[in-house]
């Protein structure tokens, strides 16, 4: 294992027989992903009528009330992410058995997997299915489907996958098959997307895996100022405004956030309503406020507490998907109690406005350049080794 000597992050961890044991998972996970795709995975049984439905008909549920963007999202990070992270890692991983494959392929397959892993949200989607059944009991009967299970496992399994797979000996891997670089001039720059360090000027393509190499992301702190301060305005709507509206026997009750939870409490559902708070109300917040705590941090050049500002920023990268929870509740909701007046679950538009602030925090933890904190402190550094540039800094 290799761990930084500044921050003390993990490296990389080695695994042993790495490739095959996550080839074998992503070959059962797709197989569970084709019963998951048509068989059902709840229903309800009220006043003599049944509904049921399966996860490509979620959106669609969405969309009959004109929520077209809620129901794009829910598509997909609950059925194309997990369905192309999957195929990507397992072609890439068959690809590297057979010699006759590209490299370039292999390295264009392998940037995609990367880009989806954040977007993949099968186990939140499964935790927020969870929420909608302990809601839709209390006035219900509620079967469990058989591709709840297979979900279940599904989950499982990519979690398995994701722990077991070693992402440097991918790269290196796919980087040993690309054709050797030319010797030319530069700087030693570590790529975003894979790790590779190689010696090249910024806007070169890294000679493993073919992205554009650049010593720091591009307006960091002003891109992720815009979608700090564009997540903290949603926020506001997506807390005053109904994200849903439950209709039971001609009565109409609209519901927020905190509202949900309050439903929680009042039938002694604790847990869920402490998980339900942390997610959708206390994760937000936290995650807007230690961004604008590193923002803040890094323009002001401050280099006290960096150890505890990276930890911070890795809390913020890991959590920020958890929030989906709600959404992926009320699409559930939406798409089961579908009666009428008798029984019906309408989506509000704070539905909408919660969904953007975490996609906007989701983006803002990847467009901040983490970097930028330990460039004060290499300054220092610096300074304290040549009494010149110490002289001229003070």
């Amino acid at each position: 294992m290799a761990q930084c000597v500044r921050c003390d992050k993990v490296l990389r961890a080695r695994r042993r027989n790495s490739f095959s044991t996550t080839s074998a998972l992503m070959i059962a996970g797709l197989a569970l992903f084709s019963i998951v795709a048509y068989a059902p995975l709840l229903g309800i049984s009220l006043l003599g009528r049944q509904v049921e439905t399966t996860l490509p008909v979620l959106p669609f549920a969405l969309e009959d009330f004109g929520m077209g963007e809620l129901a794009i999202v829910v598509l997909a990070f609950t059925f194309v992410a997990p369905l192309l992270k999957l195929a990507t890692t397992a072609c890439v991983l068959i690809g590297l058995r057979m010699p006759n494959v590209r490299p370039a392929s292999l390295a264009t397959l392998a940037r995609v997997r990367a880009w989806l892993s954040p977007w993949a949200m099968i186990e939140v989607f499964l935790l927020g299915l969870f929420v909608a059944y302990t809601r839709l009991i209390s006035y219900a009967t509620v079967q469990i489907g058989f591709g709840l299970y297979a979900m279940a496992g599904l989950m499982l399994i990519m979690v398995a996958a994701d722990a077991w797979l070693d992402e440097h000996a991918l790269w290196d891997a796919i980087g040993r098959r690309q054709p050797a670089p030319p010797d030319r001039p530069g700087e030693p720059i570590g790529c975003d997307t894979c790790g590779h360090v190689s010696i090249g000027q910024p806007g070169d393509n890294c000679p493993t895996c073919e992205s554009h190499l650049r010593v720091r992301k591009p307006e960091s702190v002003a891109r992720t100022w815009a979608l700090v301060v564009a997540a903290a305005a949603l926020y506001v709507p997506a807390n005053i405004l109904p994200v849903m509206t439950i209709i039971r026997l001609h009565r109409d009750t609209t519901t927020t956030i905190l509202g949900g939870v309050e439903e929680l409490i009042a039938y002694k559902m604790w847990p869920l309503a402490a998980i339900v708070f942390i997610a959708s109300v206390a994760v937000p917040v936290v995650k807007l406020f230690l961004l604008i705590y590193m923002l803040v941090a890094t323009q002001r050049r401050s280099n006290i507490g960096l150890k505890r500002r990276a930890a911070m920023y890795r809390v913020v990268d890991a959590i920020g998907r958890w929030s989906m929870i709600d959404v992926f509740m009320i699409a559930i909701l939406t798409a089961l109690v579908r009666m009428g007046a008798v029984a019906s679950v309408i989506p509000g538009t704070g539905a909408i406005c919660f969904c953007g602030v975490v996609i906007l925090t989701m983006l803002a933890a990847a467009t901040f350049d983490p970097r930028l904190m330990w460039d004060v402190a290499e300054e220092a550094e610096t300074n304290q080794t040549d009494p010149a540039l110490s002289g001229v800094a003070a």
